[in-house]
């Protein structure tokens, strides 16, 4: 008989750098979870990510047992990486943060294809770009 779902806690969590600290810690720990226990299993699994946010979909039991998922880093993080930016510009519109290439917008719509509610890359890229465009980056 499959387990009973409690509820679903999302998390976007530096990769390899859980820490029982906020928000990992309150957040397992109101549903009576072992903490450390998800912190280590976490900081395995993303250990090749550190520094990068990945967002964790953790299934919580009304058995007190969890097992959680990663996604992909937020597109947002994505462009920023693809920058080489700390952060997008504070004002989009009117400041330029910097500019990707359509090579790069394709690059990073097929990376995070996989979460995005579309199948068809040129979807994808459209949503890459509405991304870049709030961020104030601009598009080759």
């Amino acid at each position: 008989m499959a387990k009973k779902i409690k509820t679903i806690i999302k998390l976007n969590i530096p990769g390899g750098e859980a820490t029982p600290a906020p928000p990992v810690g309150p957040a397992l720990g109101q549903h009576g979870l072992p903490i450390m226990e998800f912190v280590r299993a976490f900081n395995e699994k993303t250990e090749d990510q550190k520094g990068t946010i990945i967002p964790a979909v953790i299934t919580v039991y009304e058995d007190r047992t969890f097992s959680f998922i990663t996604k992909k880093p937020p597109v947002a993080e994505m462009i920023k990486k693809a920058l080489a930016k700390e952060k997008g510009s504070g004002k989009p519109g009117r400041e330029t943060a910097g500019t990707l290439t359509k090579t790069q917008v394709e690059e990073i719509a097929k990376a995070k294809m996989d979460d995005l509610n579309t199948g068809d890359v040129g979807q994808a890229m459209k949503v890459v770009e509405g991304t870049a465009r709030s961020m104030g980056v601009q598009i080759e």
